[in-house]
């Protein structure tokens, strides 16, 4: 599976994005998507699951911020970004994973497959 993302850009607080996720190959929909980001000098974070099956799980901080959505005709995962703050900028990774069980979706060791990542910057 090859990972494409796109949709970064600079915003000011309290703005939207919308970032995409585009991937290849014929078994999309059996795969858990998600999105993690990395600010400097932190560890990559877990933001956003979409499993296989559609169920959603999100990191507490973007809990009614953002949202998490595949379309598996056209093999895309958006997450879309409402209400951003300045500590949410980051790069931001899409990843896919097979074979995941639930306890592991959120490390990012379980993902065998990830995008070049799109910088989102929220200024204050």
């Amino acid at each position: 599976v090859q990972l494409q993302a796109f949709g970064g850009g600079l915003v000011q607080a309290g703005g939207s994005l919308r970032l995409s996720c585009a991937a290849s190959g014929p078994t999309f929909r059996s795969y858990n998507m998600a999105w993690f980001r990395q600010a400097p000098g932190k560890e990559r974070e877990y933001v956003a699951v979409i499993r296989y099956n559609g169920y959603t799980y999100y990191t507490e901080s973007v809990k009614g911020r953002f949202t998490i959505s595949r379309d598996n005709a056209k093999n895309t995962v958006d997450l879309r970004m409402n209400t951003l703050r300045p500590e949410d900028t980051a790069v931001y990774y899409c990843a896919a994973d097979r074979n995941g069980i639930l306890s592991t979706i959120t490390l990012a060791a379980t993902y065998d497959y990830w995008g070049q990542g799109t910088q989102v910057t929220v200024s204050s």
